[in-house]
Parts: C-alpha cells; sequence; structure tokens
C-alpha cells in the first residue's frame, strides 16, 4: 500500500508521517485491496476554529472500494485518529460483507 501526504498551511511533526504510515498498515488486516491511501493535512487560519483547527482527510484509491475518512480536532494527530477510527470502521464492514458474501455461495454451491 502506497501513501500519500498532502499538506495545505501545515507544518507536520517529525514522527507524524512513521506514526500514521504504521497505523494505516495495520489496517491491510482486513484483506481489502488498498492500492494507495492518500492523507491530507489543512490547518485553518480562522481562529474561531480553535479546537478544531487541524483536519484529516483519509480517501482510499486503486483497486478496492473507495473509502473516505474526514476528522477534526485540535492537533494532527487527534484529527487523524478519529479519521482513522472512521476508516476502520468502514473497512470492517467491508470486510464483514465480503465474509458473508463468501459463505453463502460456499452453501449455494454444495447444493
Amino acid at each position: 500500500m502506497q501513501i500519500l501526504f498532502q499538506t495545505r498551511n501545515a507544518n507536520l511533526a517529525e514522527d507524524f508521517k512513521d506514526i500514521t504510515s504504521e497505523k494505516l498498515k495495520s489496517l491491510l488486516r482486513f484483506n481489502v485491496p488498498l492500492d494507495r491511501v492518500e492523507v491530507e493535512i489543512t490547518h485553518e487560519q480562522n481562529p474561531k476554529l480553535g479546537k478544531q483547527s487541524h483536519k484529516v482527510v483519509l480517501t482510499s484509491k486503486g483497486s478496492g472500494p473507495l473509502v473516505r475518512a474526514e476528522a477534526m480536532d485540535f492537533n494532527d494527530l487527534a484529527a487523524f485518529d478519529l479519521a482513522v477510527k472512521s476508516f476502520e470502521l468502514q473497512l470492517r464492514k467491508i470486510h464483514e460483507k465480503s465474509k458473508k458474501d463468501r459463505k453463502s455461495t460456499r452453501l449455494n454451491s454444495s447444493h
């Protein structure tokens, strides 16, 4: 899986890419084909947004299903954690659905 980072008005911490890559690679356990995941980090300049000034958008591209998650929080890592939870939930649903489909086709073919 290829991981691409895009930033807008943002300076990332040195270890952000390492942490995010590790967490995204752990999602491969769902056996959902993800060729590429784009991580877009945006910092809002508006001071009224304060606690939600950091926005992270995760988008999968490639041969598998399109999965997209978005979150806002007080820093990049917190926003990323929220987005990964949503991303993981979507992947889990796809994985469970494919398991159910495989099970039903096995039962139908045994008749």
